[in-house]
């Protein structure tokens, strides 16, 4: 199951950023996953219930958001969201197209709990 490797790189770049932030937990993360990434949401989110465990992130909880594909079309210049098995240009037809969004997994937002500190 490659989700849960792509968890791991996931909550490593999370618990960078609360790091950075001197955050105390991660509260939040929200990921996109194309329908043409390759990455079964349903087992992201098993993976990450066991990759979070003990680490800056261990009670977060995790949104995933699964947009159709956009696709732009070099023949007539027009730009749709399409489905995933319908990769074609709906305005004029054509069977090439360029994907703009679709296949890929994006970390979105990361929602962190920073401690209170007392104004200096």
């Amino acid at each position: 199951m490659h989700e849960l490797t792509l968890c791991r790189h996931l909550l490593a770049r999370v618990t960078r950023l609360a790091r950075e932030r001197e955050a105390r937990a991660v509260t939040h993360v929200t990921v996109e996953v194309g329908p043409l990434s390759g990455v079964v949401p349903e087992l992201l989110a098993q993976a990450f219930h066991v990759a979070k465990r003990g680490g800056a992130a261990d009670t977060a909880t995790l949104a995933i958001e699964t947009p159709p594909p956009t696709v732009r079309c070099p023949q007539c210049g027009a730009e749709n969201v399409v489905s995933p098995t319908r990769l074609t240009c709906p305005a004029c037809g054509a069977c090439r197209v360029d994907l703009l969004r679709g296949d890929g997994l994006i970390l979105k937002s990361v929602d962190l709990s920073l401690d209170a500190r007392p104004p200096s």
